[in-house]
C-alpha cells in the first residue's frame, strides 16, 4: 500500500532522513521504533505532506505523492494522528469530531462512523458538547484518534499515541490500535514504547539517524540483542 524510497528530508540544513525506505502492506499494523531524533515522526510528516522530500520517493496504492499536498494526501486516504494530539482547544469534541470528516460528503456514513467514536470511547459521548482543550491527556488521545478515524482512512499514521498517559490508558490505546488494525484499517506506528509496538504489530523497522539498520517481525526484533540492549531494556 505504501512504498518509501531513498527518502531523504530534514529541516534547515539538517537531514533527519538520510535515505529512508519502507515498505507497509495492505492490512497491516507496522510500527517504527527508535530513539528520539531518530526521524521517526518526520517520516509520518513526510507522508503526510507536512515536510517535503529533498530526494527519494513516497508512493500510496501505486501513485506518486513524493510531492503532493497534505489535502491531497487525506483525500487519497491517509490521516495523521499528530504526536501531542493537537486537538483543537476551543471546539468541542463533536466540532473536532466533525473536522476529520471535512472532506467527505456522505452524511449517513459520517453520522455512522461518529457514533461507532462514541461507541468504541464513551467518554467522548459523554463530552460531546464540552471544549475539548478541558479534557484529560488521555481524553484528547481518544479524541486525535476518533478525528483520524473520521476520515475513513485507508491507512492511518499514528505518531507516539501512549506519549504522556497513565499506564492503564496506554494499554487501551494500544487494544484500541490493534482494532483498528483487525477491522482493515492499514496502521503505521510510531512509538517509543517499543515492546508494546513490537508486541503489537505484523512487521517491524528499526530507525537509527535517519536509516532503517534492521527490520522483521516483532517477534525477531524482541529477540535481536542490538534492539534488547538499545531499546527494551536488555
Amino acid at each position: 500500500m505504501l512504498e518509501i524510497r531513498d527518502l531523504v528530508c530534514g529541516y534547515g540544513h539538517v537531514n533527519a532522513l538520510r535515505g529512508l525506505t519502507i515498505d507497509v502492506r495492505e492490512g497491516q499494523l507496522v510500527a517504527l521504533v527508535g530513539a528520539n531524533g531518530a526521524g521517526k515522526s518526520t517520516t509520518l510528516r513526510a507522508i503526510s505532506g507536512l515536510v517535503k522530500a529533498r530526494s527519494g520517493a513516497i508512493r500510496f496504492k501505486g501513485r506518486d505523492i513524493t510531492k503532493a499536498e497534505p489535502r491531497r494526501i487525506l483525500g487519497q486516504g491517509i490521516a495523521h494522528c499528530p504526536e501531542g494530539r493537537r486537538v483543537f482547544p476551543q471546539m468541542t469534541v463533536a466540532e473536532n469530531l466533525a473536522m476529520g470528516a471535512y472532506l467527505r460528503r456522505d452524511r449517513a456514513g459520517i453520522a455512522a462512523d461518529r457514533e461507532r467514536v462514541y461507541g468504541e470511547f464513551p467518554r467522548l459521548a459523554e463530552r460531546r458538547d464540552q471544549a475539548a482543550g478541558t479534557l484529560s491527556g488521555g481524553e484528547q488521545q481518544m479524541l486525535a484518534i476518533g478525528r483520524a478515524l473520521m476520515a475513513r482512512p485507508a491507512l492511518v499514521l499514528f505518531d507516539e499515541p501512549s506519549l504522556g498517559l497513565a499506564p492503564n490508558i496506554v494499554e487501551r490505546m494500544f487494544a484500541v490500535i490493534g482494532a483498528v488494525r483487525d477491522a482493515g484499517t492499514t496502521v503505521l506506528l510510531v512509538e517509543q514504547n517499543a515492546f508494546a509496538a513490537l508486541e503489537l504489530c505484523d512487521h517491524a523497522y528499526l530507525i537509527e539517524t535517519g536509516r532503517i539498520v534492521l527490520e522483521g517481525s516483532g517477534e525477531a526484533l524482541i529477540a535481536d540483542p542490538h534492539v534488547r540492549d538499545a531499546y527494551l531494556g536488555g
